[in-house]
């Protein structure tokens, strides 16, 4: 049974992961290189994925014809998430990198429900939304100061 604290466990287990995987990829980008490291991080989870997905589903990727184009660029946008990651906080710190990541991630989220884009649920920006979002853009610019 799923409850909604069930999903604030799983996001909150997504939180610790992007932090250890970002401070993990600064340290490989420090000492071994940019594409080096994301050639490491992408091989071993593409690796374990591809072993997961054929022993617990056999590898049924047969329902690929269902989803848009565009949602292909996933694995693009992973690519440049894992690098820029690795790249910035070697260079900018873990909590800098994260509040301009997590930041950017909320806009961009705020615009994509606002108006309905690329297969987001239509959310109106509300006054609160954009005043949470001010608080942040706020937060953000204390921390990197």
């Amino acid at each position: 049974m799923t409850t909604p604290i069930t999903f604030v466990i799983i996001a909150a287990i997504a939180g610790i992961a992007v932090t250890l995987q970002a401070q993990f990829m600064g340290i490989m980008d420090k000492n071994i290189g940019t594409l080096e490291s994301v050639f490491i991080t992408y091989g071993t989870g593409g690796l374990l994925i591809g072993l997961a997905m054929l022993y617990y589903r056999g590898g049924n990727l047969a329902a690929w014809q269902n989803v848009p184009w565009y949602v292909f660029s996933a694995g693009l946008f992973g690519l440049i998430i894992v690098g820029t990651i690795g790249y910035s906080t070697s260079r900018l710190g873990l909590v800098t990198t994260l509040t301009i990541i997590v930041a950017s991630q909320f806009i961009l989220g705020a615009v994509l429900d606002h108006f309905g884009m690329l297969g987001a649920e239509l959310r109106p920006l509300t006054l609160s939304r954009l005043s949470g979002m001010g608080a942040m853009l706020l937060g953000v610019w204390l921390i990197i100061r």
